[in-house]
């Protein structure tokens, strides 16, 4: 099977993805207006990572406490042990003189519908730094952890209660990774986007960094890794005295970003994540953003060097040998 990007060709920014029982792939996206619609979360499903089917709105309703706002965005799907569906995610509450929110819905399946719990998991704080959600399941001990982080500050990390649906009682937030002072041509001064993988021995936390949108936007993706989950991290511009970037932007494909990670079944690791088309830049977006920029979904192969840290170069133009899919039952 060969692909070509994108593999999904519309505005579909901030992607996760997991693979479902029934065997898809689902992939969720921040707010956005599709075919004429305003969606609070997209979902999509794809039977091997190059196909996808929009299915429309994830969320139907708005949480209580974000209800008269129209800033939902970082979806992070992940199934909970007991079989429900756990959505994380950043929004503007009511008071717009307050910080930006995380909040977590549930749903009994992947496509939704998925209903807030009611309550901001994290509420208001500095500017926009509790945005960009992402749960992690530490193998073994079977830990939840949450990553977060942005607004100039760092990514941090706390442990989350057995249902998932809160903090742990007594636990603290620890900074994992620090933005870098801002300097020409180098990226994470700026730091979003928390994605962590786990892979022979090492957690690998890949984020993004700089401005993801807007005529002047300019976004990559970084990486650091830890023995443990919640750390320390080192990062690769620490490790190698580098920018520390393992995807950048190139002719076609402007601020390649904020991406999630799957493992096929041949054990090779791919890397979806938006970037701005530069032959069709910009949507009718929602509310004042006008114009905003259209990020639309691609996928791109991950490759791993002798010391174990993970590249890619720049997004793929022309056709490239897909993902192997095992043919997993589908209901």
């Amino acid at each position: 099977m060969t692909y070509q990007n994108p593999v999904l060709d519309t505005d579909f920014p901030d992607p996760s993805v997991l693979l479902a029982p029934d065997g898809y792939y689902y992939a969720y996206a921040t707010q956005t207006k599709y075919q004429g619609r305003i969606l609070n979360f997209q979902v999509a499903r794809s039977p091997d990572l190059v196909s996808w089917e929009h299915l429309g709105e994830a969320m139907p309703a708005k949480p209580v406490w974000a209800a008269s706002t129209q800033r939902f965005w970082a979806p992070d799907v992940s199934r909970h042990a007991d079989g429900r569906y756990l959505l994380f995610y950043s929004a503007q509450p009511n008071d717009l003189a307050a910080g930006l929110c995380l909040g977590v819905a549930v749903a009994e399946q992947p496509a939704g519908p998925f209903v807030d719990s009611g309550h901001p998991l994290l509420a208001g704080g500095p500017g926009f730094e509790n945005i960009d959600p992402m749960r992690f399941v530490e193998a073994g001990s079977g830990q939840q952890l949450l990553f977060w982080g942005s607004g100039f500050g760092p990514l941090r990390v706390r442990e989350l209660a057995a249902d998932g649906l809160a903090f742990a009682a007594g636990s603290e937030a620890r900074i994992v990774v620090q933005p870098r002072p801002a300097q020409a041509n180098a990226y994470g001064h700026l730091i979003e986007g928390s994605w962590v993988h786990y892979r022979q021995g090492w957690y690998y936390l890949f984020y993004s960094g700089d401005n993801c949108c807007g005529p002047d936007a300019r976004y990559a993706v970084l990486v650091a890794r830890a023995r443990q989950a919640a750390g320390p991290y080192q990062t690769l511009a620490e490790a190698t005295g580098t920018a520390g970037t393992i995807l950048t932007e190139n002719a076609r494909w402007q601020a390649p970003g904020h991406n999630c990670l799957v493992t096929d079944s041949a054990g090779h690791d791919w890397l979806l994540y938006h970037a701005i088309d530069r032959r069709q830049p910009t949507f009718d977006a929602i509310n004042d953003e006008q114009g905003y920029s259209r990020r639309v979904l691609l996928l791109d192969k991950v490759v791993y060097d002798a010391e174990g840290w993970p590249h890619i170069g720049t997004p793929s133009t022309e056709p490239q040998p897909g993902p192997e899919i095992e043919k997993l039952f589908r209901s």
